[in-house]
């Protein structure tokens, strides 16, 4: 099991738990978290025991965002070329990017377990997600408006596919925070649980529902719902003939069928 300075990760059931690992710091993400990230997802990629994923936080918070002493590291790199300073920035805010398109690029399902702080950077990431699940006291934010600044690592992008784009403006305009029962309402979250132990005990159980799935129907269901939602209709199922093609003939059909009409729970390989 790979070991991290910011994360904790356990492989459990076929279901692989990646926890924001620094309770202390509120799970702020820091400067290990960002490479972090990108390595453990190519480990749950590379892991066929790995089923799903549920991300959570450590402690009291899932996440207070972006680690403030890493932009002050940053500020502090700035010479008195307007140019070099620019491709610096550019370079490093495509290099954060690349944490969370790991997230969203990974094969298998990703769901976040949020409580607490859910704010700036932290969006971000719960956005690249495919679901996401919240107790009522949850708090969210948009939060880099308050800083001065446009969220720059998928917050805009990602967040009009699932809330829609007005409430999208909205939050990202105001920084507004609001909780998990608004979440809810807006569909960024799925659904509400209690308190943090209810949470994680249902957003396990839902793991668990997935991993017991054919890993390669979950698969192709994923890969279609991400190129459906960049691509047209008429390119999606184009897309999604070609993939059956192969993916139509996997013993996995014959698995399930099988387990359908035994009424026998299917057994699927990694």
């Amino acid at each position: 099991m790979p070991e991290y300075q910011s994360l904790k990760v356990e492989l459990n059931n076929q279901i692989a738990h990646i926890q924001l690992n620094r309770p202390e710091k509120l799970n702020a993400m820091n400067a290990a978290f960002w490479e972090e990230m990108v390595e453990v997802f190519d480990w749950v990629d590379a892991t066929d025991e790995a089923r799903v994923v549920i991300i959570s936080g450590a402690g009291k918070h899932f996440s207070a965002g972006i680690d403030l002493a890493l932009l002050s590291t940053a500020a502090g790199e700035m010479t008195r070329d307007i140019g070099r300073n620019a491709e610096r920035i550019r370079r490093n805010v495509l290099r954060l990017q690349a944490a969370f398109n790991a997230v969203d690029n990974c094969r298998k399902p990703v769901i976040a377990a949020i409580q607490g702080y859910c704010i700036g950077g932290a969006i971000d990431l719960v956005s690249a997600c495919d679901m996401r699940y919240a107790t009522t006291d949850a708090s969210f934010s948009i939060k880099e408006i308050d800083m001065g600044m446009a969220a720059d690592v998928g917050t805009l992008q990602r967040l009009p596919h699932l809330i829609g784009d007005g409430m999208m403006r909205e939050l990202a305009y105001t920084g507004r925070s609001f909780a998990g029962e608004e979440a809810a309402a807006l569909g960024l979250v799925n659904r509400c649980f209690a308190d943090a132990d209810a949470l994680l005990a249902g957003v396990t159980a839902i793991a668990e529902e997935i991993a017991g799935k054919s890993p390669l129907a979950i698969r192709g269901t994923k890969e279609m719902i991400r190129y459906s939602r960049d691509h047209s209709v008429e390119d999606g199922l184009n897309y999604i003939a070609t993939w059956n093609a192969a993916m139509l003939q996997s013993e996995d059909m014959k698995i399930a069928m099988t387990a359908h009409m035994t009424r026998k729970k299917a057994d699927f390989a990694d």
